[in-house]
């Protein structure tokens, strides 16, 4: 790939002035073949796995930042579902296959079955799986690894259940360790009896971590129709489609998005879909250079390239600050889920240009904590969760770094899951949660997270309870369009 000099000083003031930056490198890594019926030999398995393929990956991002002068903020790994790897271990083959067919059962309607007890010696197998990802993640130098998950859109295995109700332990007890269970797909429907788990623990999560603003929350994400290739945290995980182990590049420019758009303040929507479009080109050029270099140095194939505009908390770098300078006086406000609409298609089709390997989410992140004029526009009362939810059916993903009352019921948690999933299986896209309930906030109180995961308010949830509903249980069915066969 090459630029002309001009391409050359074009970029350079897009990273000086404009905040563009390759959000992440991400190495996937199958660890399927570290399944192992002994516990500490499974641990050394995946350790040594991670050690030896990801030894390299902070060090060649730094030597891309260093060679070609372009910010790369995070180095990630993304690994095989942990769920997948477990099923051999002797304290989960202990739970009752029973048990947990009368749990999959679509017609059982018995609540309590969601409460299955799982032993605390297979807890702490869970438990000890994810302190070596951490430690693994520590020895090779990133920021976080994804693939604490599980994928019980249509039902549960024993591995599966012990991964989500070992989460409050997990995400409380290590730093870099991130979990998403997908709950739902258009081809299978929702598993309501996953939601209504998801709901409870992540209700535990927020306990475990209060000390810290429940921030365990934040490292979990529970979605419908979960991509196998996604770079970004906390959703992702290295699929079961995916090589033996690839580096796919999340690229984010909203700075430079935004520069474009407030320089256009007449301009129709044609054509300003026209510009964000052409500068969304350049910008997946430069994430597409960033992650064949790095292929190359690594000796690992390139997956993808995720274009999403991630913001941060540099006002820059807001998608809020997009939509306002399209002309919307403040997120939330009417025609803010237009504006995200064009914006998101625009950057989607500039990105389709530029490589032939566009995947992950790529799009437009609604994150609230991590973009101040989002932040800034709840605070106004003019953003509320139920228009974020309108603007989710047309941007990247879903609800995403929410903060609510920790005393929120777990039920209502569970309705804005089943809500949301909804979107995504209605509409056959990607929708994800990643909701904080903080303990011992109330309306209106600010949340400090601190670094990328920024500085929030607790929003307001409707008081009205759809426990009722949520205790019905069973699976909600696909959609009609997804027979396409």
């Amino acid at each position: 790939m090459s630029f002309t000099p001009e391409e050359v000083v074009e970029t350079k003031l897009m990273i000086k002035d404009q905040g563009l930056d390759v959000r992440t490198i991400t190495m996937g890594i199958n660890l399927l073949d570290c399944s192992d019926p002994d516990l500490d030999r499974m641990k050394q398995k995946i350790e040594t796995k991670i050690i030896s393929i990801a030894k390299d990956l902070s060090q060649v991002a730094s030597s891309i930042e260093d060679d070609y002068g372009i910010p790369v903020i995070n180095r990630r790994i993304i690994v095989t579902p942990i769920s997948f790897l477990l099923g051999n271990l002797a304290t989960i083959q202990e739970i009752s296959i029973d048990d947990i067919q009368k749990l999959n059962d679509p017609l059982h309607r018995k609540s309590d079955l969601v409460e299955l007890q799982i032993s605390s010696e297979a807890i702490n197998d869970c438990v000890n799986i994810a302190k070596s990802l951490d430690n693994a993640a520590k020895k090779v130098n990133v920021d976080f690894l994804g693939g604490f998950s599980a994928l019980v859109h249509k039902g549960f295995t024993r591995a599966d259940l012990c991964v989500i109700k070992s989460l409050p332990d997990v995400l409380s007890s290590t730093e870099r360790v991130c979990s998403s269970i997908n709950v739902a797909t258009t081809r299978s429907g929702m598993n309501m009896n996953a939601v209504k788990m998801m709901g409870e623990i992540i209700c535990k999560i927020a306990m475990k971590t209060q000390h810290h603003n429940s921030i365990g929350c934040a490292k979990l994400v529970v979605f419908a129709n979960a991509v196998e290739d996604n770079p970004f945290m906390a959703g992702g995980f290295h699929g079961v489609g995916e090589a033996e182990s690839c580096i796919n590049v999340g690229v984010s420019g909203p700075g430079v998005v935004r520069n474009v758009v407030k320089s256009q303040k007449e301009v129709d929507f044609e054509t300003l879909a026209d510009l964000i479009k052409k500068t969304a080109f350049k910008i997946t050029r430069i994430g597409q250079l960033v992650a064949q270099e790095a292929s190359k140095r690594l000796s690992v194939p390139f997956g993808i390239v995720d274009l999403s505009l991630a913001p941060t908390t540099r006002p820059f770098d807001s998608v809020a600050g997009i939509l306002e300078d399209m002309g919307i006086e403040t997120t939330g406000g009417p025609g803010s889920t237009a504006a995200l609409a064009l914006l998101t298609d625009a950057v989607k089709k500039g990105g389709l240009m530029a490589s032939s390997y566009v995947g992950g989410l790529s799009g437009a992140f609604i994150p609230v904590s991590e973009d101040k004029i989002m932040t800034d526009a709840v605070r106004k009362k003019i953003l509320t969760i139920e228009k974020l939810e309108a603007m989710t059916s047309v941007c990247s993903v879903g609800l995403d770094m929410i903060c609510i009352p920790g005393s929120t019921p777990s039920s209502s948690i569970s309705g804005i899951i089943a809500d949301e999933a909804s979107i995504g299986m209605i509409n056959n896209k990607t929708t994800g949660v990643r909701i904080i309930p903080v303990i011992g906030k109330e309306i209106g109180e600010d949340v400090e997270f601190g670094g990328l995961l920024g500085k929030s308010i607790i929003m307001p949830i409707k008081e009205s309870s759809c426990k009722t509903f949520i205790d019905r249980l069973g699976r909600i069915p696909a959609p009609i369009h997804s027979q396409k066969n």
